[in-house]
């Protein structure tokens, strides 16, 4: 048999928001083996590769610690001469301040083949995303791009001369950028324009002008930032489209203190999240209110399985929402599937079939394939499963359940049960740890003889996903949906001292009664449950609960003009 030559793909990963990913980066990603990537990748990108590859974070955040860069040129020639397919995935475009050259030199001297894939670069998307034109017939010819990390290497004399700049990493200096400028001639009423998370949910824009971006950034982190400066930044305003953010010259309220910027792993103190009356504190990046979408301007921090809550988050974003994604659980194989792989293969002694979530549907059926078998195989076993979702999952390997219980809950499956349960067997492949007892304790005491075994794990993701962290910090969270009792337990272990949290004008909102319990214990209250206990169902809670407020909120606003 002849050996698989390794090979390394050096890809850019656009500028945040995977929509803006190449369809060749995507191709590579989905049937990748080893992955390893910067800090600033969007946690999305990652959900794109298999279950089996092998992801290395090597950080390239700046002012964070990260892998030194001989180590990872090491990586990526120890891996390629393994045979693997090895995508070395970087923000932006590969070969734009990407650090390229070394990595490349030191494939070329071990003999390892490489492809180089572009990406949009943040110094092209960022301004083009915020409404500004980097060219202009008449403000700008032509355009520089730089990055200020090391301001004292710069030709500021030369640079003061461009008409457009565009400065990557170069928010930690903002202040000597502007001295720099200033002193070669740059006049102050310069236009300029900071933009954050370019390409995000959670992208923000500060317009001003060079003598006062200072100020009006003060206590706002710029990092990742693009910093804009010439008379094209004041095309912002004619260009951008209706349904863009809204961006005033000045700051609407006080700076909001950032505690921290980058990610941090579990133990996140809550005490540094400052949330309460979070709602007037916005800076001056504002989403426009569109009547039509009750969700508009509001930032939803969706918190379930990491790669599980996409039709979730379209819904929301249907209803007009920025979501962002806080994955809170982790799903694995469990630590042995001896138990299953024992009971598929003695299918034909069950009953009944009980599947309660989509997780158990999905491993159930890879288990009974790797023994060879298909749904033929449970042929003369009934099938119960609990929720519109596990269903769905259930369908997707051509079955139809035999029951459906009518709350969408597993307490009410033994109590709508459609047959006696005395002497019934029945097979229940579940979560390893953790999973509430009531079900197999209400079968029992009906006569059934249930055999639980371990078909996936759950367990709690080592690190707050960026985009969370960040928006927790800003205060820019109106909603935080919990969709599992583990959800809630696992978002407390994420970012620490949970009850020194002030949620004030933060809507928790849960799916039902089991995690609302949850809730009420970790959290101390819930503000929105789910009437059906569906994701459909907390979608339309959410949508009432927003539309409640801005009914409040108009008639507050009536009554102060009454007043007047």
């Amino acid at each position: 048999m002849t050996e698989r030559t390794g090979k390394v793909y050096l890809v850019g990963a656009g500028p945040g928001d995977v929509a803006y990913l190449t369809v060749r980066a995507q191709h590579l990603l989905v049937e990748v083996q080893v992955l390893v990537y910067d800090a600033l990748v969007d946690a999305q990108l990652l959900e794109l590769v298999p279950d089996s590859c092998l992801k290395l974070d090597v950080g390239k955040r700046g002012g964070q610690p990260s892998t030194p860069q001989a180590e990872i040129n090491q990586l990526l020639v120890e891996h390629c001469q393994q045979g693997k397919q090895v995508v070395r995935l970087k923000s932006g475009d590969p070969f734009i301040f990407g650090r390229s050259t070394s990595e490349i030199q030191a494939l070329i001297a071990a003999g390892c083949p490489f492809e180089v894939v572009p990406g949009i670069s943040s110094a092209l998307a960022a301004p083009l995303l915020a409404g500004i034109p980097l060219t202009d017939p008449v403000m700008s010819r032509g355009f520089t791009v730089i990055t200020a990390h090391e301001p004292e290497v710069l030709d500021w004399e030369a640079l003061a001369r461009m008409e457009t700049l565009v400065i990557l990493m170069g928010g930690r200096n903002l202040g000597e950028i502007v001295y720099q400028l200033h002193r070669y001639g740059r006049s102050l009423s310069t236009p300029v324009a900071a933009i954050r998370w370019a390409g995000t949910p959670q992208q923000q824009v500060w317009t001003a002008t060079l003598g006062t971006i200072v100020e009006q950034t003060t206590g706002e982190s710029l990092s990742p930032a693009i910093i804009t400066i010439g008379e094209v930044v004041g095309l912002r305003e004619y260009l951008r489209s209706p349904d863009a953010p809204v961006v005033s010259d000045r700051r609407l309220n006080p700076p909001v203190q950032s505690s921290a910027s980058s990610t941090q792993s579990a133990g996140v103190s809550l005490s540094d999240i400052p949330m309460g009356s979070h709602s007037s504190q916005k800076t001056s990046s504002l989403t426009t209110q569109n009547s039509s979408q009750p969700l508009a301007g509001k930032t939803i921090l969706v918190t379930r399985a990491a790669g599980q809550s996409g039709e979730f988050c379209v819904r929301l974003q249907e209803e007009g929402a920025t979501v962002i994604e806080m994955p809170t659980l982790e799903i694995t194989p469990p630590s042995s599937w001896e138990e299953l792989d024992r009971a598929i293969a003695h299918l034909s002694d069950f009953d009944w079939l009980i599947l309660t979530s989509s997780n158990g549907v999905d491993y159930f059926f890879e288990r009974l394939e790797a023994g060879n078998q298909d749904a033929r195989a449970l042929a003369g076993v009934k099938i119960a499963v609990v929720g519109k979702k596990t269903a769905q999952s259930l369908k997707q390997h051509g079955l139809q359940p035999d029951f459906i219980p009518p709350d969408f809950v597993a307490d009410s499956l033994v109590e709508y049960f459609p047959e006696s349960l005395g002497g019934k067997k029945i097979l229940f492949p579940r979560v390893e740890t953790g999973g509430r007892e009531v079900l197999v304790k209400e079968l029992t005491a009906q006569g059934a003889e249930v055999i639980e075994v371990a078909a996936y794990q759950s367990q709690c993701p080592k690190a707050i996903a960026p985009a969370a962290l960040d928006a927790l910090q800003r205060q820019a969270v109106d909603v935080i949906t919990f969709a599992s009792s583990k959800t809630v337990q696992f978002f407390g272990q994420l970012v620490g001292e949970i009850d020194k949290l002030p949620l004030q004008g933060v809507c928790i909102a849960s799916i039902g009664p089991q995690t609302s319990k949850t809730c009420l214990s970790l959290l101390g209250r819930v503000d929105v449950e789910a009437p059906e206990y569906t994701l459909d169902g907390l979608t339309q809670a959410i949508v009432q609960w927003a539309t409640s407020e801005a009914n409040v909120r108009d008639r507050l606003a009536h009554n102060s003009n009454i007043d007047c």
